[in-house]
């Protein structure tokens, strides 16, 4: 009887777990003749009949030697899987529409594994060799075709090596995921004074890009494109250009202040926030009355981009 898929999934997540990193025994390792192994098990069968027919002592022997030889081959095809070790790496972020690269490290811890294969269900295999004692990596792409989470479910891992005869393979989980940010459209800045009650005269000055205030000692987490590097060359250490901006004048990204379905506020939003962290210009960013900065630097913007890619989504974590 043929298991539904709902079934399937429920039986291998018994029999093998996800997690971050897999090592493949006897109990992730399934094996069964290939096309051509079924083509080649036909062909003895035809020639062992042959064989007791006119009782040929060479057809038996040549009947059997085959027959050994599928039978080895069976324990090499096995142990071309066995003990291989996966590994899941972090995926890059991506925009809504681009290819999620993910990049799966195979170490082995022993022998050499050879013709090992991976792909995703229906995908097409990606053959590589693992040295002895060494490791490789497989880089496996897919499609994004929303925002927020990616998660491609179980990889397949297979083998055919050394005659074909055979395929091993298994399905692991390594709970690879990738976030996926809403694509950028440009459109209307929906900016607001971030203090409008607040008057002209009686703002105060913080960090910002309109006015040079001269240069300071750098910091973790300041950009590379203020540093003074002529101050540096002459041996006065990493300074940093230093500007200043009215506090108050901070763009705010209101999501509530465009019009439009969802989606296409949020790849405006997504826009603005690439912009602005292009021009270093400090913004807030307001989702459903939560507010993140007024901020800049990398960190602000991929803190904003991931509240767009996972906003109105209740699994907020892979």
């Amino acid at each position: 009887m043929r298991l539904l898929p709902r079934t399937r999934e429920r039986w291998l997540l018994k029999r093998i777990p996800p997690g971050p990193s897999v090592r493949l025994d006897q109990r992730c390792i399934f094996i069964m003749p290939s096309a051509v192994g079924m083509a080649f098990m036909i062909a003895l069968l035809l020639m062992l009949v042959a064989a007791i027919n006119y009782q040929n002592s060479l057809a038996y022997a040549l009947t059997f030697l085959l027959g050994s030889v599928f039978i080895v081959t069976i324990l090499h095809t096995w142990r071309n899987l066995a003990g291989l070790v996966l590994q899941a790496t972090r995926a890059q972020a991506v925009f809504l529409g681009e290819q999620v690269r993910f990049r799966v490290r195979l170490e082995s811890r022993g022998r050499l594994y050879q013709a090992v294969a991976l792909c995703w269900p229906g995908g097409e295999l990606q053959r590589v060799d693992v040295p002895a004692g060494g490791t490789c990596e497989v880089e496996l792409s897919l499609p994004s075709e929303h925002r927020g989470w990616l998660k491609p479910g179980r990889l397949r891992v297979e083998s055919r090596f050394p005659l074909g005869l055979l395929v091993a393979w298994s399905w692991v989980d390594l709970q690879l995921a990738a976030l996926v940010y809403p694509r950028p459209e440009a459109g209307e800045l929906p900016q607001t004074a971030g203090t409008d009650d607040v008057d002209e005269g009686s703002r105060a000055h913080g960090a910002g890009v309109d006015d040079y205030q001269g240069l300071r000692d750098w910091q973790p987490g300041d950009s590379r494109r203020r540093l003074h590097w002529k101050a540096f060359s002459r041996g006065q250490g990493l300074l940093v250009k230093d500007f200043s901006a009215l506090v108050g004048e901070e763009p705010l990204l209101d999501l509530d202040a465009l019009d439009g379905d969802l989606e296409a506020r949020l790849s405006r939003l997504c826009h603005w926030v690439l912009e602005l962290s292009s021009r270093q210009q400090p913004f807030a960013l307001r989702l459903a009355g939560k507010t993140m900065g007024p901020g800049d630097g990398a960190d602000h913007r991929n803190l904003c981009l991931r509240e767009l890619a996972l906003f109105g989504q209740q699994e907020r974590e892979p």
